[in-house]
């Protein structure tokens, strides 16, 4: 296995980082940038229908004349488009705005009160080839348990926000113990991470950026980080962390950082999903 790789529960090939693109920009905009990260060397482009910029990505993905086996591409259901057929419809959209014949990896991006309906529409798009790999986004173990009641596939993925001030090792460990990879969404923790001391002292010993130092760490955690910019010298950066290693000790400096703080808005602006 490539070291820039690993495996899902179903034997699917993932990066080991992607690209974010939250707030990306305009269609022009966005086709832009992911076409650098494309050309740089990112494999793996992370949108989602409420992201609004599905289409940019799809004409950046044509633009960079990539082979499209080559790239990860994920994108995600948003809120009101829960249960079975509104799934399918919602899915066949975003099939036409990315232009393309297939999604690597489908997530719910929140959890819902119709995630079994919704999950359902998932297994079926997943055993027509119309999508790779499937998951989540943000759940909780207790949703991953009430889907474990019907489901007959398990998620392959949970995308949750991590980052030193905020590890939720208990999720990890429960997705570990399920064989869910975890993603990492605000890697970087909006750059809150940049002002600490810890960071701006490992970042000169190991002759590395901050953002790098703290993209290392979330790898070596097995959990696979989706840092976003518009700038390209910090897209190259982001993705230059294959050449070096965290020791132990310092990988546990970096843990005790936690504190579980949270930088985004904890709840998503729609009251059809739930968080108890």
């Amino acid at each position: 296995m490539d070291k820039q790789f690993t495996s899902l529960s179903n034997g699917v090939k993932i990066p080991l980082v992607g690209f974010g693109t939250y707030k990306s920009g305009n269609d022009e905009d966005t086709s832009e940038i992911v076409k650098n990260a494309l050309e740089i060397g990112y494999k793996m482009i992370d949108t989602a229908s409420f992201y609004g910029n599905e289409k940019g990505i799809g004409k950046g993905i044509k633009e960079s004349e990539i082979d499209r086996e080559e790239i990860f591409l994920v994108t995600k259901l948003w809120n009101e488009d829960h249960g079975y057929d509104s799934t399918i419809k919602a899915f066949n959209k975003s099939l036409k705005n990315l232009d393309v014949d297939y999604i690597d990896l489908y997530l719910i991006h929140w959890p819902n009160k119709l995630n079994a309906e919704t999950w359902k529409a998932f297994e079926y798009l997943y055993s027509i080839g119309k999508v790779k790999a499937i998951g989540v986004c943000n759940f909780k173990a207790n949703h991953l348990e009430e889907l474990k009641k019907i489901a007959t596939i398990m998620p392959m993925i949970n995308q949750v926000e991590m980052h030193p001030f905020s590890i939720k090792s208990e999720m990890i460990s429960y997705c570990k113990e399920n064989d869910i990879q975890v993603i990492a969404w605000s890697p970087i923790s909006r750059g809150r991470i940049f002002s600490n001391d810890l960071m701006i002292n490992l970042a000169e010993k190991y002759n590395k950026t901050i953002a790098q130092v703290v993209l290392r760490w979330h790898i070596q955690k097995g959990v696979i980080p989706i840092p976003k910019s518009s700038n390209e010298n910090r897209i190259k950066e982001n993705i230059g962390i294959f050449d070096f290693e965290i020791s132990n000790e310092d990988i546990i400096k970096i843990d005790l950082l936690n504190e579980g703080y949270d930088v985004s808005v904890s709840k998503p602006p729609m009251n059809t999903t739930y968080n108890d």
